[in-house]
């Protein structure tokens, strides 16, 4: 069957191991496990590392199996790729190889605080959100990887103990699973890539290396970071199990991995991920644009050691699909996840004016970075039916899909046409509809679901010589345009951002 490209999908509710013939959308083979989310108190979320490394093992053993199974043979794969859950961050000892304590979630808000006394440090008092953006690229945010250390080193003894004694190691959900697979404690490799080190706030955004002002800023030892290597190139090779010898050899974040998935390897190209949170990346290549409205400035990819940085702006909303789960789980106005387009269907048949809602369960992410905001539900008449609800909650996800898409338009100074989709909440295509209709743009989803498990695919492909990223793949797509005219869509959009304004500044607790 081979040569095979493996692709480790390691997200936040799940993870995968998929089995790709080279150069093909095709997969052979593929397992995928839940994974559990732990949650101590409200706003808090963490997830055991070791959990997740035995599930990445069970996925990729149960792959081999059915690969076997089918007539192929672990000699076909050549070299496998991983994505993952970007920021979440983990800290181990690099003696016992044992997580310090759990990994905490990308989402997780705890941190809210240890923001705020961040921002003392900021010179002349300005407490400026901005003020370490021009070297990272990123504002000041419970979101990122380099608060959560900051968190753990002053909360937790045995962390401050282990940095003192300088056996404590850092890394993203890569960076621990690459050195485990390696050999951990018996050589594994300490290393990230790019476009996950991108995230941390603590790598220059320009020269790629950590950076000594952020660093400091932070005061986190420097001892406890990976090296930064490119997202395309051998790390190393598996140390046991079915893939023993097998080539690590490419490592992006999930959301770049996506973009790479969905060939968006052109200037001005952009795609969304719908999942957990919603996810929008534009391609501005080897040009780092820095964003005046409210946008992250990324590393999309660096395909090679030697090979220039292709950068990207990103919009991230932090409640997309959960804020469906929340409707089904703590409201029960949803018997199921998937029940959500068929019941959002029912509210078009039932008049009764228009409700918004605006699920700031955390604050709101781009373009708002606003932690004080709080969920709202606007426009509630006697009339309103749980199915009103549904919709406003689909609605949200476009809504604040097109906020991000307006600030992109406003810092590339071009009004992007075409928006590529990727990810669970996909499969919905009344949301797709809706999308299309409130942002204004044509909206295309390819037929092959696994992006993000294919851009890592093709980086680990690529490193071994077995696939071409300068060719391009032709992926089948499903389209949907607009049905709005530009005036209906502008007055829903004017009362989306008056339902914003509602939700702002809400708990001034944070």
């Amino acid at each position: 069957m081979g040569p095979l490209i493996g692709a480790i999908d390691e997200g936040t509710s799940s993870a995968r191991f998929l089995l790709f013939k080279a150069g093909t959308t095709e997969v052979v083979a593929s397992h995928q496990e839940e994974l559990s989310q732990i949650y101590p108190k409200q706003g808090w979320v963490e997830q055991d590392p070791m959990e997740i490394l035995r599930i990445v093992d069970t996925c990729i053993e149960k792959t081999i199996d059915k690969l076997i199974s089918a007539g192929g043979n672990v000699s076909d794969i050549v070299s496998v790729g991983i994505t993952n859950q970007r920021e979440s961050t983990v800290l181990w000892d690099r003696n016992t190889g044992k997580p310090l304590y759990n990994s905490i979630v990308w989402l997780d808000v705890r941190t809210s605080s240890t923001v705020d006394i961040l921002l003392n440090q900021v010179p002349n008092k300005t407490r400026n959100k901005n003020y370490l953006k021009p070297l990272c690229g990123l504002p000041l945010s419970p979101y990122f990887s380099a608060v959560k250390i900051k968190w753990l080193q002053d909360n937790i003894p045995e962390i401050k103990k282990a940095m003192s004694a300088g056996t404590c190691m850092f890394g993203t959900i890569d960076s621990w699973l690459i050195w485990n697979l390696t050999g951990g404690i018996n050589g594994g490799v300490h290393i990230t890539d790019v476009t996950n080190a991108s995230r941390t706030m603590l790598m220059n955004i320009d020269s790629l290396k950590w950076d000594p002002v952020l660093i400091n800023f932070f005061d986190i030892p420097t001892s406890i970071l990976p090296e930064i290597r490119s997202s395309c190139e051998v790390y190393g090779s598996v140390a046991n199990g079915s893939l023993k010898g097998v080539k690590l050899a490419g490592c992006l974040g999930d959301q770049q991995s996506a973009l790479v998935g969905q060939q968006c390897l052109n200037r001005g190209q952009a795609k969304a991920t719908y999942g957990t949170g919603c996810f929008l990346l534009y391609n501005t290549g080897h040009t780092r644009v820095n964003s005046s409205h409210g946008l992250l400035t990324t590393v999309a990819y660096k395909f090679g050691p030697n090979a220039p940085a292709v950068y990207a702006l990103e919009g991230s909303v932090a409640i997309a699909g959960a804020a469906v789960n929340w409707l089904r789980d703590n409201l029960a106005v949803l018997p199921s996840f998937g029940q959500a387009q068929k019941i959002a269907e029912e509210a078009e048949k039932v008049q009764s004016g228009e409700v918004y809602f605006v699920p700031a369960f955390s604050g709101l992410y781009a373009p708002y970075w606003q932690q004080e905001a709080r969920g709202v539900i606007v426009g509630i008449s006697e009339d309103t039916e749980s199915c009103h609800l549904v919709k406003a909650t689909l609605e949200a996800v476009c809504y604040q899909t097109r906020d991000i898409l307006e600030a992109m338009n406003s810092d590339y100074g071009s009004t992007l046409t075409c928006l590529q989709v990727d990810g669970g909440m996909t499969a919905n295509t009344l949301l797709m509809q809706m999308q299309a209709d409130l942002a204004g743009v044509t909206v295309l989803k390819p037929t092959m679901a696994e992006s993000t498990a294919l851009g890592a695919a093709m980086a680990a492909g690529a490193a071994v010589g077995h696939w071409d990223l300068e060719g391009t793949i032709d992926i089948p797509a499903v389209k949907w345009t607009p049905r709005l005219s530009e005036n209906e869509r502008d007055v829903k959009y004017a009362k989306w951002k008056m339902a914003i304004e509602r939700a702002m500044g809400w708990d001034m607790t944070v």
